[in-house]
């Protein structure tokens, strides 16, 4: 990023790893995570140009693992396979105090542990031995990396995706919620900028140029990678953040959905990505973006 001629991009748009354990996330910790984005937001006091957007796409992260939190316990009667209860185990255990969990067992014709589990109630969430999980919220971290050099939190939005996206079939085995949605946080680097309806049609602006919640499906096929974002979604931000003309700009470009929407509402781009595979694979999904525009443009011209 520090190549990018400063004060020259007009809109930042970008995904980061969510430290959720995909591949290209594998040896990092939750202290490394943070550096990355600390130092990518960084990076844009010098590159964006006053007035400026920085939008990032993200979700909280709902399994964090803490060794240091309370065994999460959970009695989910309705996928009970044994009809055994804990009054049974206690009425059988007054009558045969000398019995161990395995007669009992025998007894009431059931495993050892689910004598255990009715005395002692260690139904525990993810196993008896693996790290529990809370929820761990990170827009904070992004706030204080931005306000910290000078960028500021102007506007927040809901991307409401489906819950297929995790293969839910819309339900849960425990009391959580689907996760079915993801926010978008939108910075501004002080400066002028400039308000123009005309960007949108007066039905896309009803419709979500000033909603909160932009209602778009999720991507159905990750073959290619891990985390791709929907076009639709880096359409809208750029077509309403930014101009035709002006720079656009993606530090995590992965499979390339920033510059092909970028490509397609005539803005000029500028991707970064690590990983060679992606790489590849960004290029060659422009390029046959590049090819379709071109003609296009070539049958509109004639």
């Amino acid at each position: 990023m520090l190549e990018i001629e400063p004060s020259s991009v007009a809109l930042s748009v970008w995904s980061p790893p969510y430290f959720v354990g995909k591949q290209y996330e594998k040896g990092e910790t939750f202290e490394s995570w943070q550096t990355i984005l600390k130092k990518v937001i960084e990076n844009h006091a010098l590159v964006l140009k006053p007035g400026g957007f920085l939008v990032i796409n993200i979700a909280d992260i709902l399994c964090f693992k803490d060794e240091n939190i309370p065994r999460i316990q959970a009695l989910n009667i309705s996928h009970q396979k044994c009809k055994v209860t804990r009054e049974m185990v206690l009425e059988t255990r007054q009558k045969y105090p000398h019995y161990t969990r395995y007669q009992l067992a025998e007894l009431l014709g059931c495993s050892e542990q689910t004598i255990d589990r009715r005395l002692n109630g260690n139904n525990i969430r993810g196993g008896k031995y693996l790290t529990q999980t809370r929820v761990k919220l990170v827009s904070h971290y992004l706030e204080k990396y931005a306000y910290n050099i000078g960028i500021y939190l102007y506007d927040k939005r809901i991307w409401a995706k489906d819950p297929c996206w995790a293969n839910s079939q819309w339900t849960t085995n425990s009391l959580k919620a689907v996760s079915e949605y993801e926010d978008l946080y939108i910075f501004w680097k002080p400066g002028e900028y400039v308000i123009d309806r005309s960007k949108l049609s007066n039905q896309e602006w009803k419709e979500w140029g000033s909603r909160g919640i932009w209602f778009i499906n999720s991507v159905r096929v990750n073959n290619d990678h891990e985390a791709k974002f929907p076009e639709e979604l880096a359409t809208r931000i750029i077509r309403l953040f930014s101009a035709k003309g002006d720079l656009v700009i993606d530090p995590f470009m992965g499979s390339g959905t920033t510059a092909i929407a970028a490509i397609k509402t005539d803005r000029k781009y500028i991707g970064i990505e690590k990983e060679l595979s992606y790489v590849t694979l960004a290029e060659k999904r422009i390029q046959e973006t590049t090819f379709v525009q071109t003609t296009l443009n070539f049958a509109s011209f004639t």
